[in-house]
Order: structure tokens, then C-alpha cells, then sequence
């Protein structure tokens, strides 16, 4: 089969794109072809739940309402995040903001109180309410169940905001369980630890395991989107290793697997751990999931609607 060359005209729309992408079919864009028609097929499998896993600063790159509407939608049935993007939710969802076009004079940033994400930004002032705010949340869950799951307490976390865009809130009011195993690791792991300073709480991590547990057993098919690499990577595919691993998985990474790390390890890696079962469908494709799985999404989305067929 030839390699058939990429015809761009005027006025086409993203499935139409992907459809030309398919039609070369190699490299990158074979992959983001095989990647949108596998998540249009795991969405559109009403026996397969999907685990979303979120590493890298993807909420304040601008990601946060395409997860939220994810969760809002029904597409997804677990989040799997670092702490860093649960405080950045949060960040927002007491009325602060993330920035551009500041420069990289970092010393000069840090004068002005800008802290520096690549090119996004943060302003100290929104981080003194967010410590204000989630003191309190704080106070209120603790004061009445001074010991929870890392899940039930991100739950209790969404029943005390009022941001319909907050991811945290959505998967509240949704019932979408929200997993973050590194949680400490952020600044809301260390506005717990300021918490603990004058209270005493169990956070309970292993208990998060039992409810993980009981939702992938409770599914006959198990799908991952993961989203750049570490802890949510492993700890989705992980929470299969029981049932012989996910059923289907699409992968978006910037890292490289000749190092042995687990961010860039290939999807088909995670069959010599049962992580991914025989003849699982699995794609991964190189490059910034803030660019790429907005493209990928679309393009699936617009397939279910009918936009373009296989």
C-alpha cells in the first residue's frame, strides 16, 4: 500500500483533516489517524468505561474545561491527576487566573510575584486565596470525617465550590470519582500539611484502592486516555493489573522510552505486566498533548456525529 500525500484545502473541517492524515497513514500523522479512530470506538462502546490520566500542566495550559466536559458528559468514568492540576481547578475556582506573554526574565518574575509554568503564568495573590479558601474547605471536611480517602476527600472538596467550569465540582456532581496517589506533591499537599500543623487527620491512600478496585471490576471493558507520563500513568494501568490489564489505551507523551522511564515506555510495554491484555488496542503518539489531543478529541467527536465515517 503506498504512502498517499495529504491534500489541505479551503474551508476543511477537523474530521476531514484526520481523514487526509489517515490517507498518509505513517509516522505522525498515521498515528493521530489511528489514535482518534480508536478513542471514537472506546467512547462509543457502552460496555467500556475510561480512565482519563492527566500528568503535566494541562489545566493551566488550557485544558480545564475539556476535562470538565469530559466528566460532565458521561465520557469519562475515573480522573487519574497529579496534585498540581487539582490546585490549579482550584486556583480558578476562587476567581483566579493563569496568564501569557510575560517574558522569561525569571529573577524579574519572582520580584513581581509571577511564577512561570513554561510560557503560562501565575500570580502570587491568587495562591494567598487559594491558601484562604482551602483552609477553610479544610476545616469544614476535617472537622467531620477526620478520616477519608484521598477520593472522598477531592469529593468533598467539589460540594464547597460554586465554579460550574471547576473540574473538581463537575465530578462532584457528576459521582466521577477524582484519584490523585501523589497529591503531597503539590501545593494542595502542602496547604494539608499546613492544616496538620494544629489538627490532627488520616489520609487514607490505600483506601482509594478498594473504590478503584470495584470500578474496574465492574466493567467488562476497561479504556485509558493517558496524557503525558509518572504517577497517573502508572497508577491507571496499575489499577487493572488484577483483571489482566486495560482493553484499549491511547497515549500521548513528549518522552522517550530508551531510558526505561515509565512516561515514555510504549503502550505494548505494559502487556509484559499485564497492564494491557493480548490483542489490546493501543496507540501512542509523540508530541504535546495540549496540541494534539484537542485535535484527536475533535476529530472522534465529529465521527459519532456523523461528520465522516470510516
Amino acid at each position: 500500500m503506498n504512502v498517499n500525500h495529504m491534500n489541505i484545502t479551503q474551508g476543511m473541517g477537523v474530521a476531514e483533516l484526520i481523514e487526509e492524515m489517515g490517507r498518509s497513514g505513517v509516522l505522525g500523522a498515521g498515528r493521530v489517524h489511528r489514535a482518534t479512530k480508536l478513542l471514537r470506538g472506546m467512547i462509543d462502546d457502552p460496555e467500556m468505561a475510561i480512565f482519563m490520566s492527566v500528568a503535566g500542566p494541562l489545566v493551566p495550559g488550557g485544558m480545564r474545561r475539556i476535562i470538565r466536559d469530559l466528566i460532565d458528559d458521561g465520557t469519562i468514568s475515573a480522573l487519574i491527576t497529579s496534585g498540581a492540576n487539582l490546585t490549579h481547578d482550584l486556583l480558578e475556582a476562587f476567581g483566579g487566573a493563569h496568564y501569557r506573554d510575560y517574558g522569561f526574565d525569571d529573577e524579574k518574575l519572582h520580584q513581581e510575584g509571577i511564577g512561570r509554568i513554561g510560557d503560562v503564568y501565575t500570580r502570587s495573590e491568587d495562591f494567598e486565596v487559594f491558601e484562604s479558601e482551602i483552609q477553610e474547605i479544610f476545616s469544614c471536611i476535617f472537622s467531620a470525617k477526620p478520616h477519608i480517602s484521598i477520593q472522598e476527600l477531592i469529593h468533598e472538596i467539589g460540594g464547597h465550590l460554586d465554579d460550574d467550569m471547576s473540574i473538581i465540582r463537575t465530578a462532584h456532581l457528576r459521582g466521577v470519582p477524582i484519584y490523585a496517589p501523589g497529591i503531597i506533591d503539590s501545593m494542595l499537599g502542602l496547604q494539608l500539611w499546613m492544616y496538620t500543623q494544629d489538627n490532627r487527620i488520616c489520609l487514607d491512600a490505600v483506601k482509594d484502592m478498594h473504590s478503584l478496585s470495584d470500578l474496574v471490576f465492574s466493567h467488562e471493558r476497561i479504556g485509558a486516555i493517558i496524557l503525558g507520563g509518572g504517577l497517573p500513568k502508572h497508577y491507571t494501568l496499575a489499577s487493572t493489573l488484577l483483571r489482566g490489564g486495560v482493553d484499549a489505551a491511547v497515549q500521548i507523551t513528549m518522552d522517550r522510552s530508551e531510558t526505561g522511564s515509565l512516561s515514555g515506555a510504549p503502550l505494548e510495554e505494559a502487556k509484559s505486566w499485564a497492564k494491557a491484555q493480548a490483542g489490546s488496542n493501543l496507540v501512542t503518539v509523540v508530541g504535546d498533548a495540549t496540541a494534539l489531543f484537542p485535535v484527536i478529541l475533535a476529530g472522534a467527536l465529529s465521527e459519532l456525529q456523523g461528520e465522516v465515517g470510516d
